[in-house]
């Protein structure tokens, strides 16, 4: 894709909050990213889980994020990819930070669609300039693609969800001010809600406050996607709840280090993000 194909969708992303870039990777990049997916499900971090199919039916959910020794072994591929370089088009920018990665393997047979929710709601980072490009690496039609209400990156930022089974929207943090999320499923009509299918080399780019959901899948359908996420210059550190500075011992992840290190409204930094552009 040209750059200045990209930059026409400048407007759009500003505004929904959302982009689907047809053909963003080439071959050689597609396949790179690809190897990165496949060194993160033969390494899988702390957070990593595995969920069975819907109703005890085969198949698999398969879930990685925050690996700590992604950076290391996702750094080629980045420095390579045109990623940061499309989010920076985007974003009208020259600063592009690596946030973190997150893989999603679902094969085999029956998996619930992923609720709707707002990543934003997990993650203490605010700004304008932050970004998740959602890479496919398999055909996946519109209807069985990710969903997403336009323009809600402007709007309410909901309490999480905490994936319960029976509840789609019940909240993640007991007694937080943040909204409850809104059961869009039981009325889609009340909703701008836009899907894109993609093919292999497509890219999704959205602000990580939209509300967004994904399509259940079914037998014999395999979907592996991975996540990149990043942010520029504007970005600041928010507090979220469960996260007070105050610990003993080895943070469990970087974010819990910078809630000991920054105050709400601080310049979002820290040692272990790796700077994309410019390259120092």
């Amino acid at each position: 894709m040209k750059r200045d194909e990209i930059v026409s969708m400048r407007e759009r992303y500003a505004a929904d909050g959302v982009v689907h870039l047809p053909n963003a990777l080439d071959a050689g990049a597609l396949a790179d990213a690809r190897a990165a997916f496949e060194w993160s499900l033969a390494n899988p971090g702390r957070a990593a889980n595995q969920f069975q199919g819907t109703a005890g039916a085969p198949g698999r959910f398969y879930q990685d994020l925050l690996n700590p020794n992604a950076v290391a072994a996702y750094e080629r591929m980045l420095r390579k990819s045109p990623a940061a370089d499309i989010v920076a088009t985007l974003w009208d920018a020259v600063d592009v930070w690596f946030l973190y990665e997150q893989v999603f393997l679902k094969d085999g047979g029956e998996s619930r669609r992923t609720p709707w929710h707002q990543d934003s709601s997990y993650l203490p980072i605010e700004g304008d300039r932050i970004a998740v490009m959602w890479i496919s690496f398999d055909p996946v039609a519109a209807k069985d693609s990710l969903e997403f209400v336009r323009g809600s990156h402007r709007g309410v930022l909901y309490n999480g969800s905490s994936f319960d089974p029976a509840d789609d929207t019940a909240p993640l943090y007991a007694g937080s001010a943040m909204p409850r999320l809104p059961n869009i499923e039981a009325d889609r009509s009340r909703w701008d809600i836009v899907s894109w299918g993609v093919e292999p080399g497509d890219v999704i780019v959205f602000h990580p406050a939209m509300l967004h959901g994904g399509a259940p899948t079914h037998g014999g359908v395999r979907r592996r996607t991975l996540s990149l996420r990043f942010f520029g210059d504007d970005a600041v550190f928010a507090l979220r709840p469960g996260m007070n500075g105050r610990g003993e011992g080895e943070p469990r992840s970087v974010f819990e280090d910078m809630s000991r290190r920054l105050k709400p409204g601080d310049p979002f930094r820290h040692p272990a993000f790796l700077k994309l552009r410019p390259r120092a």
